[in-house]
């Protein structure tokens, strides 16, 4: 697993998902996919999964993928 980055607290979830390695960002890609399956699997009323998450991760590995094809 990935370690844990220094994020500052006005850094974006975008900004911080950029400055992620393409391991550490598959790495925090897994790590949601595991809290949303805990979290459904607990049925916690009182807690809820973000998806913006998974659409800000996706995102920038998409655009890497497409980046990298262009090289």
């Amino acid at each position: 697993m990935g370690q844990y980055a220094n994020f500052k607290d006005h850094d974006t979830l975008e900004a911080q998902v950029k400055s992620l390695a393409d391991d550490e960002l598959l790495d925090f890609w897994e790590e949601t996919q595991q809290l949303a399956k805990m979290l459904d699997q607990a049925e916690q009323t009182d807690l809820e999964y973000n998806p913006e998450y998974e659409r800000v991760i996706l995102q920038e590995l998409q655009y890497r993928t497409c980046f990298k094809g262009r090289i």
